[in-house]
This record gives structure tokens, C-alpha cells and sequence, in this order.
């Protein structure tokens, strides 16, 4: 299993745009779906190249779709925080869509934990990029 967080474009519209997310750690994975707008893509693009910058201390939030039941599809949330040079610490918490169970409406979720390195979040800048643009379909953030 390679650990890591993997986003794949599943659907798209004028509007918007279903991804699919799936975070590995060593132990375990989890895969939500979620919709986002394709000015987020780009917009997030951009503010990951000056995140990448900010190796001592830095921290940058990502964040698809919204958490609770009155949202469509599920949400993600991943924190991505330089806290020594060289190692970049990404925590996620990850939300499947809302249905009905026993008596009343439930979503799976998880946190997980996970280390990367700065080259491997160059290359999922460079992935992800092209995933905004519409050159590829799949960008990936590789972890240790």
C-alpha cells in the first residue's frame, strides 16, 4: 500500500467538478468523494507555489467540500504544516456522504497522519496543476 493522498477527477460539469480521495497510511485507507468549484482547483494550485516556499514553520489548509448532513457528497479537510526543514507533517480528517442507518442519517469518517518530504510536494504541485488545467485526470501527494 503506498501512503500517501491520492485525487482522481471522477465527474464535471460547467460548474463543477466530483473528486475522489483516497488517504493511505501504513495501516489503513480511506476514499470520500466531494465537489468543488474549478476556480478552487486553480486558486489552490497558486497557493500551494507560495506554500512550498514556506519551509520553516509554514501551514496550509486544504479544503473540499463541507462537513455535516447538510452538504452533498462528503468533504476533506488535509493540513499540511513544515515544522522542521526537510519533513512536512499533513494531518487529514475525511467525511463520506450522509445516509440513512437505523434510525437516523450517519457519515463514515477518518483522521489520519502522514509525512512527506518537499520534492514529493513539488511533483503533486506539478500534478495537481495539470489536474486544474484539465491536462490530466489524477494527481498524487506521495508520503514516507
Amino acid at each position: 500500500m503506498q501512503k500517501g493522498i491520492s485525487i482522481s477527477k471522477i465527474w464535471s460539469d460547467d460548474d463543477l467538478v466530483e473528486l475522489r480521495i483516497v488517504v493511505t497510511d501504513k495501516a489503513s485507507s480511506f476514499c470520500t468523494t466531494t465537489y468543488v468549484g474549478h476556480g478552487q482547483l486553480g486558486d489552490l494550485t497558486n497557493q500551494l507555489r507560495v506554500f512550498r516556499d514556506h519551509i520553516h514553520g509554514g501551514i496550509k489548509d486544504i479544503r473540499f467540500g463541507e462537513f455535516g448532513p447538510e452538504y452533498a457528497n462528503g468533504a476533506f479537510h488535509a493540513r499540511l504544516h513544515f515544522r522542521s526543514p526537510g519533513k512536512l507533517y499533513i494531518s487529514t480528517h475525511q467525511q463520506s456522504e450522509f445516509s440513512g442507518f437505523s434510525v437516523g442519517e450517519v457519515a463514515s469518517e477518518a483522521k489520519m497522519y502522514l509525512v512527506s518530504e518537499p520534492v514529493l510536494l513539488d511533483n503533486f504541485i506539478a500534478e495537481f496543476g495539470a489536474l486544474a488545467n484539465g491536462a490530466r485526470e489524477d494527481a498524487s501527494l506521495e508520503c514516507a
